[in-house]
């Protein structure tokens, strides 16, 4: 990252909008390449992110911008997000936005999805959030469903933050699923279904859901075991069930690292839930220092976020 850093401080943002084009057809297919590795990577090796991002980066610049290029730029600006510098990042997702403008919108969907996640970071997250509808139509535009799914399902993860009704969270949740079950897309299926289990029990319904694939999954894919760590560690919390929820936050520290290297709204949940369950450990266990320790590192991360993001903290609807 600190390399990538060191080579874009040494151009202005026009003068990478102002790039020239890429036209060796070996050097695109290999732009393909690398941007496909790195939205996979994101999700099951975030540790390698960085080094896939820095090849799309230079390549760019030295060998001219692709109709990928976006996708590096975002990723980039996503990165150095999640690190804490999230005025830097703020800057590299807008321009990768701007460079959409430049060599065309092929990969629009994604880019909007992963730039939107840091937006809301910076700009009113209830007006933000709706960027996530342009990243959706861009997406199906271009036929990929994957990156439209994406788009809504982190759209509904935003509702969470933003204080959206239950009801209408549910109402928004069915949805997703009725499209990632047209589309075969188990993952996104699973992801959605977690969320959606959760909501159901905090409205208080009866009504069970089944997710057949979801132990599988659990055992094979990182950002589903993440999940699904979170959500039995919050959904505990919130119902006062103490071992549980000790048990899979437990879980939740082991495996967070394992999956999504850049900023996401869901981190906000993480970070606020963990922190909470960490703090009520504390009281109980004989380990108190270490619980009041990770405690206090979910209270130093809210604050950083919130002085990134003064509009949201300090207005309210």
């Amino acid at each position: 990252i600190q390399e990538t850093m060191t080579l874009l401080s040494t151009r202005t943002d026009d003068e990478i909008l102002n790039t020239r084009q890429m036209t060796e057809p070996t050097m695109i297919v290999a732009m393909k390449f690398l941007t496909k590795l790195e939205s996979s990577m994101s999700q099951t090796t975030p540790r390698s992110v960085p080094f896939v991002t820095q090849q799309i980066i230079e390549l760019s610049l030295s060998k001219g911008m692709s109709p990928m290029s976006p996708i590096g730029f975002v990723y980039f600006g996503s990165l150095i997000s999640k690190r804490g510098d999230i005025s830097s990042g703020y800057r590299y997702v807008k321009l990768a936005l701007s460079l959409l403008d430049k060599v065309g919108r092929e990969c629009a969907g994604e880019v909007i999805c992963i730039a939107t996640q840091v937006k809301i970071f910076v700009e009113p997250i209830q007006a933000a959030l709706e960027y996530h509808d342009d990243g959706y139509a861009a997406s199906m535009v271009a036929g990929d469903v994957s990156n439209a799914l994406l788009n809504t399902i982190l759209k509904d993860a935003c509702m969470y933050v933003a204080g959206v009704k239950l009801q209408t969270m549910l109402e928004e949740y069915n949805k997703s699923e009725r499209l990632a079950k047209e589309n075969n897309h188990f993952i996104h299926l699973v992801l959605i279904k977690q969320v959606q289990r959760d909501v159901l029990r905090l409205i208080g319904s009866d009504e069970e859901v089944t997710i057949p694939e979801e132990e599988k999954l659990v055992a094979s894919n990182n950002s589903v075991l993440k999940t699904f760590c979170f959500r039995k560690a919050y959904i505990s919390f919130m119902v006062r069930s103490y071992d549980d929820a000790k048990e899979y936050v437990l879980k939740f520290f082991d495996c967070r690292e394992n999956a999504w290297a850049n900023l996401m709204v869901t981190h906000i949940n993480h970070a606020l839930h963990t922190g909470l369950i960490s703090f009520w450990v504390a009281r109980k266990s004989r380990d108190a220092q270490c619980w009041i320790a990770r405690g206090n590192e979910s209270k130093l991360t809210l604050k950083r976020w919130a002085e990134s993001s003064p509009w949201t903290f300090e207005n309210k609807w």
